[in-house]
């Protein structure tokens, strides 16, 4: 049985945003194992989430970024529940890395539920026509994997993460959500590119 540190504490605290009674729990329950703490972390994140995600979102930031050369801005707005967090640095600094990520990346929408439905379908049938004469079943699975490959790049949400690619922008949400213990939600933005 390995004891718990506080480096493990920390290291686990990083890495999924709890707080620090969950983490130690989560060790304890784990015998020190991080991989298996964090797992029993994101399945007790999983159901806060879904219980914040029911709680109205009224305050927030709008968050502007200008690149580099002035050719590319961006204008965010994110909400969250009390103007307490909205001011916290942690969700600052989020509003920022956001605001980054769509300058960098030029999402369309935030959702893959806001993708509109006639560029689904032609994704759909571009995929689907390279696939012709194979069985049903295996052309469907094929078009589904395009489709999901096209939503990570068109909605913000399941972009990988500018400056760590093996991270979505949703669990960073998700992060940020177990970490300050608030519903919070990326609006809209509005990305401006010099000439486009």
């Amino acid at each position: 049985m390995s004891t718990v540190t506080t480096a493990m504490i920390s290291e686990l605290r990083e890495k999924t945003g709890a707080g620090l009674l969950d983490v130690k729990k989560a060790l304890d329950e784990a015998k020190g194992n991080i991989e298996e703490a964090t797992t029993i972390l994101r399945k007790k994140l999983g159901n806060k989430i879904d219980k914040l995600a029911s709680r109205a979102t009224k305050e927030g930031l709008v968050e502007s970024y200008i690149h580099v050369g002035g050719k590319v801005g961006v204008l965010l707005e994110v909400n969250c529940e009390t103007d307490f967090v909205a001011k916290t640095d942690d969700f600052k600094a989020f509003c920022r890395d956001l605001c980054l990520q769509i300058a960098a990346a030029a999402p369309v929408c935030v959702r893959r539920e806001e993708v509109p439905e006639a560029d689904v379908a032609k994704e759909r049938d571009i995929a689907s026509a390279a696939l012709a004469g194979k069985p049903p079943a295996a052309v469907q699975k094929i078009v589904e994997g395009k489709l999901d490959k096209y939503y990570s790049t068109v909605a913000l949400l399941e972009q990988p993460f500018v400056k760590n690619p093996d991270k979505l922008i949703k669990d960073l949400l998700t992060e940020q959500v177990g970490k300050l213990g608030e519903n919070i939600q990326v609006r809209r933005f509005t990305r401006y590119q010099l000439g486009a």
